[in-house]
């Protein structure tokens, strides 16, 4: 009787060591990352003029928030980066937890104010949006201009959102109408270049490694020329 109690004990004990181990083990995140060094079907244009060429993915000049989207709607927390290039024009960012073609927030760099701006689109029409914060001014040392390869970056925690722009935070704001969603590039009435699309978050599913000849270390460099 005494060895069968002593015996249970012990495997209770264990079982709650064991579940505080499974507890206690990290969580990995998985990435997945467009370089665009080929053809990617899996991004749905929802309005303008886009093409890849020479490895970047580029948006023809034409009207008002033009974007391409790319995910799965209940992508939840996850950060969000791309490397932007205003061609022409001077409006051009980042699209995160996109709903769908009309329902998104999109963070975005302006060239003639030198500043970033926070929008929230909405159904209606592709000009329908209310801005969250319309004036970030730069933070750091960062100069706006055309021409110019930026790291563009959304860190996305519950209904709060970190915006970064060469790894220097710009600044930080909270909504919390969209919980999940896509993500995507944008402009408006802006030519702009886009590359190094990459989205990393717990929910994502993993793809670096499913192509042994993805370019990663080209893909990686050009990150981190960013910085």
């Amino acid at each position: 009787m005494e060895m069968t109690m002593r015996y249970g004990k012990l495997t209770a004990l264990g079982f709650i060591v064991l579940v505080g181990m499974m507890l206690s083990l990290p969580t990995f995140a998985g990435t997945q990352l467009w370089d665009f060094e080929e053809k990617h079907d899996d991004w749905e244009v929802a309005n303008g003029n886009w093409d890849i060429k020479g490895g970047i993915y580029q948006l023809d000049k034409g009207g008002k928030a033009e974007h391409s989207l790319v995910g799965e709607e209940d992508w939840d927390d996850y950060t969000v980066e791309a490397k932007v290039r205003i061609d022409e024009g001077n409006w051009a960012g980042v699209v995160f937890r996109a709903q769908s073609e009309m329902e998104y927030y999109i963070y975005y760099m302006n060239i003639p104010n030198n500043k970033s701006e926070l929008w929230k689109h909405s159904k209606g029409a592709w000009d329908t949006r209310v801005a969250l914060n319309s004036n970030i001014g730069a933070a750091g040392k960062l100069k706006i201009e055309n021409e110019e390869w930026y790291d563009v970056k959304v860190i996305v925690e519950g209904d709060t959102f970190q915006l970064h722009i060469n790894g220097e935070l710009q600044g930080e704001q909270t909504d919390g109408d969209y919980k999940t969603g896509m993500i995507g590039v944008w402009g408006w009435e802006t030519g702009a270049s886009f590359d190094d699309v990459m989205i990393t978050g717990d929910n994502v599913v993993d793809t670096l490694a499913v192509d042994p000849n993805h370019k990663l270390a080209t893909t990686w460099g050009r990150l981190k020329q960013a910085f």
